[in-house]
């Protein structure tokens, strides 16, 4: 029973709180409204900045990405064997054409060109020539052995005609006249043979020549040299090393100019020539570099339907590396009127691109088409002209906001 009363006595303070407190909800309502309260279908202008779609002058280019590489690329080896005595260069080092790139021992090569330069020596000695001399001719009648096998045949012609003579005057046996006869053979025979000599000895002069001409070649193929100006990319040998003809040394490469090689897609393969403007950038490096278009592919590649090309750039200062990434853009046409905006001014949503554009206070949304990049601006194809304003920076502005224009 007293369980009963309590809960009623609750329920009836509950109440009286409640209506307590609707009474003060009820009196602070019922006070006047303030005159500056602001309609709730009214919202404030946000202000903006806008800027005028520019026209202005761009050239009409095909953008493509490529790859630097260098003009040429080949191995230096030796042309003898020996060991490796001498590399100063390394890998980056620049070089210039002519210069030594590496050295092979010179002893034994030294040693083969004054064994070659004695045999000339002696050879020219044997022909009455003087030992050292650059001149080579000799006349054959004149050489002492030639001489003595002319005189041997004069005499022996001379006996034979005074045994001739005899024998005409029944003065002398036939056999003496046959000994007059073989010994003028025989001595033809020895005149012949050193005119033979001779001439082989002359064969062997110009051998040790030429003998002596290899051997001051190989001597000079100790030295490698660069035949280019380039740079070093690979050292593929080390001092002390004892290397077979032909056995790599380093790996040169041309790096001015470079060969720019770009893919161009082929709805725009056909604008392309050669001659034409390339402007280019790299990964890593601000500035911009030039070049200009050398060769074309004659075919359109099938896997990507694409056409290679190749443009020369100038690297004289060697800021461009081979192997580099590069974005390009072939100029087609100089001096093309385009318009442009700031590229801040282009809102894209959903793949989709507009502008907003200021009409009697409000925003205006107005799709467009861009293209290109032209340093902070964008290339508008579609949708606005000069002249019209946009507004820049928009933010989260949308389509109907009232706007003020503060510049």
């Amino acid at each position: 029973m007293k369980l009963l009363e309590l809960k009623w006595l609750t329920k009836r303070r509950a109440l009286a709180t409640v209506v307590v407190i609707g009474a003060l909800v009820a009196a602070a309502c019922g006070g006047d409204r303030p005159a500056t309260a602001v309609p709730k279908n009214e919202t404030p202008s946000r202000q903006v900045r806008v800027v005028a779609a520019a026209q202005t002058e761009a050239a009409r280019v095909v953008s493509a990405s490529g790859t630097l590489a260098a003009d040429d690329q080949f191995v230096l080896g030796t042309k003898v064997v020996g060991r490796l005595g001498e590399i100063p260069v390394d890998l980056g080092s620049r070089v210039k054409k002519g210069q030594a790139i590496a050295r092979i021992d010179q002893s034994d090569y030294r040693l083969r060109v004054e064994q070659a330069d004695a045999a000339l020596q002696q050879s020219r000695v044997r022909l009455g020539l003087p030992a050292s001399g650059n001149s080579d001719k000799v006349d054959i009648e004149q050489t002492s052995l030639v001489r003595q096998g002319a005189a041997v045949f004069k005499e022996a012609r001379l006996s034979h005609d005074r045994m001739v003579e005899l024998w005409d005057r029944k003065l002398i046996a036939r056999s003496e006249l046959d000994t007059a006869v073989s010994q003028l053979a025989v001595a033809e025979g020895r005149y012949q043979d050193a005119i033979e000599e001779v001439r082989n000895r002359l064969a062997v002069l110009l051998q040790r020549r030429s003998e002596l001409e290899i051997a001051r070649q190989q001597l000079a193929d100790t030295v490698i040299v660069s035949s280019i100006d380039g740079a070093v990319s690979e050292r593929q040998a080390a001092v002390g090393q004892y290397l077979p003809a032909g056995a790599p040394v380093v790996t040169l490469v041309r790096t001015d100019p470079l060969r720019l090689r770009l893919a161009v897609p082929e709805r725009e393969a056909g604008l392309v020539r050669a001659g034409q403007t390339v402007n280019l950038t790299v990964e890593g490096n601000l500035n911009k570099y030039q070049g200009r278009v050398a060769r074309i592919s004659p075919a359109i590649a099938e896997s990507n339907r694409t056409l290679m090309i190749e443009a020369e750039v100038p690297n004289g200062q060697g800021a461009l590396r081979p192997g580099s990434f590069a974005k390009a853009e072939i100029v087609i046409e100089a001096g093309q009127r385009v318009v442009t905006v700031p590229s801040d001014a282009i809102i894209n949503f959903a793949g989709i691109e507009k502008v907003l554009m200021v009409v009697e206070g409000k925003t205006v949304e107005k799709r467009v088409r861009t293209a290109r990049r032209i340093g902070e601006q964008v290339e508008v194809i579609e949708g606005i002209v000069a002249g019209n304003q946009v507004i820049i920076k928009p933010g989260n502005l949308v389509a109907g906001e009232p706007v003020t224009v503060v510049n």
